[in-house]
């Protein structure tokens, strides 16, 4: 049978290390994406541009793939849907539609008894100041936003009178707990109590963009079973197929909470390609073309810099060790906190 032809819908670092990860197993990627400059052209075999609810585009990259996937979250359900009824769309957009909603995300986490931080449903100004019980913490657009956009931070009380949120958007207000560190489970499910899940990954974030991240992560065995557990029981329930992504919070008692879950390769899983005998990437392509599943292996443990802005400058050019590797997103414009390209240092386990 000849391998598929896998449509990815966004065109920015993750399609572009999910359409390399394919070429290495002989999967042809074309990329579908409303910017004509986005990085992934320079990696897939085919870039259709055009926007998301452009038809005569939609069909043009339907008639062209055998199946598709994406690569960030918010792209309008109602194009995953028509592309649905044309092609597979896997992750299933079902799934896409609880995720894209925080409330809905939290509701579907809490209805599993499992855990996260105290949140409300904000639509106006009188909940917001009715709910100072959850003050100190974050206001988050219901939908949209990402790496911080659309969140504003609340100390104390006496900050809502100078806040003023868009109320054209839904918001949910949560609780900021006593964080002692943030910590990230990927897993990739092939089919039913078939999967492959990597050890937990600390991450380091600095003005809500990821800065680090690093394998083991330092943390009890408690939270390592629990967060592989809570990844597995999610992805189970959902009938998920592909990689997915567990963003967790640990408290300075030690308690686990869910942060939010990205249905798709994830920043913090850049370093598998390293780390492992296969990566985050190339799992989610044999997951949604049906091939076949091998057991995962930790060969390094490994550190990841994601290089934001000008900061890509210093490494272009630049001669590494032989456990040192850089990856360029080539992005045409450098931007400040734009995530530009990472660096992976490897170490023996």
């Amino acid at each position: 049978m000849t391998n598929p032809t896998v449509g990815i819908i966004g065109g920015g670092q993750l399609g572009s290390l999910l359409a390399e990860a394919a070429k290495k197993i002989n999967i042809k990627t074309i990329i579908f994406c409303d910017d004509a400059n986005s990085p992934a052209k320079n990696f897939s075999d085919e870039f259709i541009c055009g926007n998301y609810n452009n038809d005569s585009k939609i069909d043009e990259f339907v008639n062209k793939v055998d199946l598709v996937t994406f690569e960030f979250e918010n792209i309008p359900f109602v194009t995953l849907e028509k592309i649905n009824k044309h092609k597979k769309v896997l992750p299933n957009p079902k799934i896409n539609k609880i995720i894209q909603n925080r409330l809905s995300e939290k509701d579907f986490l809490n209805k599993l008894n499992i855990s996260t931080t105290q949140y409300v449903h904000v639509k106006n100004d009188k909940d917001l100041k009715s709910k100072i019980d959850l003050i100190p913490g974050i206001l988050k657009t219901c939908t949209m936003g990402y790496d911080g956009k659309g969140q504003y931070k609340i100390e104390t009380a006496d900050e809502l009178n100078n806040l003023k949120p868009d109320f054209n958007n839904e918001f949910i207000l949560e609780k900021i707990i006593n964080l002692k560190k943030e910590i990230s489970v990927i897993i990739t499910r092939f089919d039913k109590s078939k999967y492959e899940i990597y050890e937990p990954i600390e991450n380091v974030h600095e003005d809500q963009i990821l800065k680090y991240s690093k394998i083991p992560a330092d943390i009890n065995g408690k939270i390592l079973e629990k967060s592989m557990d809570w990844a597995v029981r999610i992805s189970e329930e959902l009938n998920y197929i592909g990689t997915l992504c567990v963003e967790y919070f640990v408290d300075k008692n030690n308690n686990l909470y869910v942060n939010e879950i990205a249905p798709r390769v994830h920043n913090s899983g850049h370093l598998t390609i390293n780390s492992h005998n296969i990566s985050q990437f190339e799992n989610h392509i044999r997951a949604i073309c049906g091939l076949e599943q091998i057991k995962i292996k930790k060969n390094f443990n490994a550190k990841m810099i994601n290089l934001l802005g000008d900061n890509i400058t210093a490494y272009r050019g630049k001669k590494f060790k032989d456990n040192e590797f850089f990856f360029d997103y080539l992005k045409k414009d450098i931007k400040k906190k734009r995530k530009m390209g990472h660096l992976t240092i490897t170490e023996k386990c």
